[in-house]
C-alpha cells in the first residue's frame, strides 16, 4: 500500500493551536468551517513546498487521542470533506497526520486507516487543486512503486484456493449454497447451475462431490459461468483475477467431475454487470427454448457479484417503446426481474451485509470503515504479521476501499447493500424466501469449527448470517419464484 513514512525531514511544529501538547500526540484541533489560513514556515509534507497550519479562528473539533479508532475515522472524514471542498491546504495537513499515525504494517486499525489513506490520496489526485497537492508526494514516494506492484498482484488459482481455505468469508456462502442447491436438484435428472460469482467456480468441486453421493445417482450437471473479466474494464473488474483461461478451468472441472462419475457440461458467457448481465440472460433464454425444461432444475448461484450491478445511485435505464410508456428502472431491478422470468427453481444470494451505496463519499467512507475493520481484525488470527500472503489478502481489501471511495460511475462496482435491502429487492421482483434446512445450518457450523473462535453463525428470518465477534459479515439467502 502507498506510504510516505520513508521521508526523513524534521516534522512540522505542533498542530495544537497553543502548542501545548507537541508533536502528533493529544490535542489536535481542525478548523472544520473552511476559515482562511495564515502562511506557515513549517516543514512540508513529503513532496510539497510548504506545510500550512490551520488558522484556528472559528469552530474547532478536538480529536483527542490520535491513535484511537474513532479519531482515525474522524480524520478520514475531515480529509474527505476537505477533498470534496477542493481545499488543498487542509487536505495536505490531514494527509500528513494520517500518514504518521497509520503505518501500513501497524495494528489492524492502523492498517485499515492506511488503506483508507491510500484511497483518499487516489481520490484527491483526481480533484482540482488537491491533485497538485498530492501529485508530488506520490511521485516522490518510493513506496508508490511498491504499492503499484501490490495493486497489480492478483491471486493465482493455487493462491486463491489457499485463501478460501483460510477464512470462512467465502466458504460460508459456498457451504450454505451447495446444501440448498442439492435440495433443489432432488428428483431432477439434470441440474443447470448458472454461476454468478467472483471466485471462479471455487465452490463447484465440493458441489460435485455432494451430487456424486446422491441416493438416486448423480444428475447431469450443466454449468454456465459468467466471465466478467473479458467484458469489463480492468478498473471495474472485482478481484481476484484468474491466471488461466476459462477453457482450461472448465477442462479441469470436467475432468474432476468425471473422476466422481458425474457427467458435466461447462459453458462460459462473456458478460458484464454494467449492463445487468444482459448477454448472459439472453443466452439463458435461448437455452430454455431448446431444452427440456421439465427435466432440468435451474439454479442461479449469486456469490458476491450481484452488488457489482449498478443500483439507482449509478443511474437508471428507460423501458418502453413509446414515450408515454417509458419507465425508469434500475439495472439491479431489471436483472432480478429477468432472472424471475426464467422461472428458476432456486436463486441463492450470498453477499456482504453492508451498505456502500451512499451518494456522498463521506457516507460511503463511514459505512466502509465501520465494516471493513473486520477483515483486518480477523486476518491477525490466520496469517502472521509480515507474511506476503497477508499483504496480498489486505491488498484485495484495499482494492475494495479504493473502489468505494475513489471511483464513480460505472467504475465504482463495490455497491453493496445490506441483507434487508436485498430481501426487499427479491420480493419486489417476484421471489419468496426459502429457509435453509437444519442440515445446511449444521454443515455451516461444522465448517466454522475449522476456523478461529471469533467466527459464528446465526439465523435472521429465513437467512443464515456469518458473524465475526458478533458483527454481521456475510449473509446467505435462498429464493424461489412466488
Amino acid at each position: 500500500m502507498m506510504q510516505f513514512t520513508h521521508y526523513t525531514a524534521p516534522p512540522p511544529p505542533p498542530l495544537h493551536p497553543n502548542g501545548a501538547h507537541g508533536g502528533l500526540g493529544l490535542g489536535l484541533f481542525l478548523d472544520v468551517v473552511g476559515a482562511p489560513r495564515a502562511a506557515s514556515s513549517a516543514r512540508p509534507w513529503p513532496g510539497t513546498t510548504s506545510f500550512p497550519t490551520a488558522a484556528f479562528s472559528s469552530s474547532k473539533i478536538s480529536l483527542g487521542n490520535l491513535n484511537s479508532t474513532s479519531c482515525m475515522e474522524q480524520l478520514l472524514v475531515h480529509c474527505a470533506n476537505a477533498i470534496e471542498a477542493n481545499d488543498a491546504t487542509l487536505t495536505q495537513q490531514i494527509l500528513w497526520v494520517l500518514n504518521n499515525i497509520a503505518p501500513p504494517d501497524g495494528d489492524s486499525n492502523q492498517r485499515l486507516t492506511a488503506a483508507f489513506l491510500c484511497a483518499l490520496v487516489a481520490r484527491a489526485s483526481r480533484t482540482g487543486a488537491c491533485s497538485k497537492a498530492v501529485a508530488a508526494a506520490v511521485v516522490a514516494s518510493a513506496a508508490g512503486e511498491s504499492a503499484a506492484a501490490l495493486h497489480a498482484h492478483r491471486f493465482t488459482a493455487v493462491e486463491l484456493a489457499s485463501f478460501v481455505d483460510l477464512t470462512p468469508w467465502h466458504r460460508f456462502g459456498y457451504t450454505a449454497a451447495n446444501a440448498a442447491i442439492v435440495d433443489a436438484a432432488e428428483g431432477f435428472p439434470v441440474l443447470h447451475v448458472v454461476e454468478l460469482g467472483t471466485t471462479h467456480c471455487m465452490q463447484i468441486p465440493t458441489l460435485i462431490d455432494m451430487l456424486a453421493t446422491r441416493a438416486e445417482g448423480p444428475p447431469i450437471l450443466r454449468l454456465t459461468v459468467a466471465d466478467v473479466a473479458s467484458a469489463s474494464t480492468a478498473a471495474a473488474t472485482p478481484p481476484p483475477a484468474l491466471d488461466m483461461s476459462y477453457d482450461e478451468l472448465g477442462a479441469k472441472l470436467v475432468n474432476f467431475a468425471r473422476s466422481r462419475n458425474v457427467s458435466m457440461d461447462f459453458r462460459v458467457v462473456p458478460t458484464s454487470p454494467a449492463d445487468a448481465f444482459s448477454s448472459l440472460v439472453d443466452q439463458l433464454r435461448v437455452q430454455q427454448l431448446v431444452s427440456d425444461g421439465g427435466a432440468e432444475a435451474l439454479v442461479v448461484n449469486c456469490h458476491m457479484l450481484l452488488h457489482a450491478v449498478p443500483d439507482e445511485t449509478a443511474g437508471t435505464v428507460m423501458l418502453g417503446a413509446a414515450q408515454q410508456q417509458q419507465q425508469a428502472v434500475s439495472l439491479r431491478t431489471m436483472l432480478l426481474k429477468s432472472l424471475r422470468a426464467l422461472e428458476p427453481n432456486l436463486v441463492v444470494v450470498a453477499e456482504e451485509d453492508a451498505d456502500f451505496t451512499a451518494g456522498d463519499v463521506v457516507g460511503r467512507l463511514r459505512a466502509a470503515f465501520n465494516f471493513l475493520w473486520i477483515p483486518y481484525d480477523a486476518v491477525d488470527t490466520f496469517l502472521p504479521k509480515g507474511s506476503e500472503q497477508r499483504r496480498w489478502y489486505e491488498a484485495e481489501v484495499g482494492w475494495k476501499v479504493e473502489n468505494v471511495l475513489a471511483q464513480e460511475g460505472v467504475e465504482r462496482v463495490e455497491r453493496q447493500e445490506d441483507r434487508a435491502r436485498w430481501g426487499q429487492r427479491m420480493r419486489g421482483a417476484g421471489f419468496r424466501a426459502v429457509a435453509f434446512g437444519e442440515e445446511a445450518a449444521g454443515e455451516v457450523k461444522a465448517m466454522l469449527n475449522e476456523h478461529a473462535a471469533g467466527w459464528g453463525m446465526k439465523r435472521e428470518d429465513d437467512d443464515l448470517v456469518l458473524t465475526w465477534k458478533g458483527n454481521n459479515v456475510v449473509f446467505a439467502s435462498a429464493w424461489a419464484p412466488s
